[in-house]
This record gives C-alpha cells, structure tokens and sequence, in this order.
C-alpha cells in the first residue's frame, strides 16, 4: 500500500510564521468537519520551522482532508513554485521523538 504520509518543503522566501498560520486554519477548517476529538485522534501533523518542512499524515479521512485544505491554502497564498510536496515513507516524529534526538 502507497505511503499516505506527505512532506511539505517550502522555499528561503516563504515565512514559516504564515505557514504555521495556514496549518491552523486547515486545521480548524477540518475540526467544523469532523469534530476536535477526530482531529485531534485522526489528524497527525508535525511543522518544522528551522527545516522549513511541514508532515502531514494523511491515512484517514480526516488526515486527507487536512492535507487537501493546507496544500490548497499554501498554494493560494504562496504559490505553488514556493513549495513542493511528496509522499514519504517516514512516520511522523512525535515530540517525544524530537526532545530525545536534540537531548
């Protein structure tokens, strides 16, 4: 089965500060969908601003749905020359993940 788990990568010129902007309305658009529980259960995300990357984990119906509504926000208010998006085989880190590999 086809990795359903997308790596945003966003160019020098685009602020991460309006990225993570982006991110949360995609993801108060897909919570007036599906609920704060099934977002917060089904809706896997990680943003990473000094690598300039956004994952998103799109295996359920909520996770695709976020993931339609970010690329579609970023690429309004971007462009889609400003970023590019591919499907990973990697899970996304959890913070507990991230706390151990910069301890």
């Amino acid at each position: 089965m086809p990795s359903r788990v997308f790596r945003y990568l966003f160019s020098a010129t685009v602020p991460m500060e309006e990225v993570e902007s982006s991110l949360l309305l995609a993801v108060l658009g897909v919570e007036c969908l599906h609920g704060e529980t099934e977002v917060q259960l089904n809706a896997a995300h990680f943003l990473d601003p000094e690598r300039r990357t956004c994952v998103v984990d799109a295996d359920s119906e909520v996770g695709r749905n976020l993931n339609k509504l970010l690329a579609g926000f970023l690429r309004r208010e971007f462009g889609q020359n400003q970023f590019t998006v591919r499907r990973i085989k990697a899970p996304i880190p959890s913070r507990t993940e991230k706390s151990q590999r910069a301890g």
